[in-house]
């Protein structure tokens, strides 16, 4: 029997749609720290030594800054959050900021694609990092800004320059300039050098 007047009411998500939502964004979140180096292989306390030399200390610095940049990125942001807490205001511009961190830099599981190009992560990881800069200087907090940036670059760096790179996993992928380079400690080079893939290539063929 046909019957008139009703209202017909939207169907109620079922628990289990509700449950693969949530492991897929669970997955994603997994997935998009994976740009993230382990924690443990980053504070190993066996890699930490004095370099040898200044040039050998910037070599370390320049090779820990790309292959730990998500984790230095991470480490700078939660000094900024610290300094921030009792400024409501700031507090909230820099949680706006960092869900834009989450999901155009941290989460993202594919290139960034801008007026039809390919964005490199060192691009959208500058630009975040000056919009976060610029949004939060608006907020008269310039003090704590600039306390905090110090006390980040001051870790950064201090952390790169001891921690040894010889003991890096052989990880190809591009360097500052774009050239492909593997990770690696090579006898006559000095630690941690890195080399590019065709050299790379070509030494383990002569070997």
């Amino acid at each position: 029997m046909t019957t008139y007047g009703t209202i017909p009411t939207a169907a109620r998500p079922s628990p289990t749609s509700n449950l693969e939502t949530f492991s897929r964004a669970k997955e994603r979140i997994r997935s998009g720290l994976g740009k993230r180096r382990p924690w443990m292989e980053m504070m190993a306390i066996h890699s930490f030594n004095l370099p040898s030399s200044f040039h050998d200390a910037v070599l370390r610095i320049r090779t820990n800054l790309s292959y730990f940049r998500t984790n230095y990125a991470i480490v700078v942001l939660l000094i900024l959050f610290l300094s921030l807490l009792w400024h409501p205001v700031s507090l909230i511009v820099f949680l706006v900021m960092l869900a834009a961190w989450l999901f155009l830099y941290f989460l993202r599981d594919e290139p960034l694609v801008l007026f039809g190009r390919s964005l490199d992560d060192r691009i959208v990881l500058a630009v975040l990092s000056v919009l976060t800069l610029v949004f939060l200087f608006l907020t008269d907090v310039t003090v704590n800004i600039l306390v905090a940036l110090a006390t980040g670059a001051v870790v950064v760096v201090v952390h790169a320059a001891v921690r040894r790179t010889d003991d890096l996993p052989a990880d190809d992928f591009d360097d500052e300039s774009g050239t492909k380079v593997v990770y690696r400690g090579v006898a006559g080079v000095g630690q941690g050098a890195r080399l590019p893939l065709k050299e790379t290539a070509s030494s383990s063929f002569s070997s």
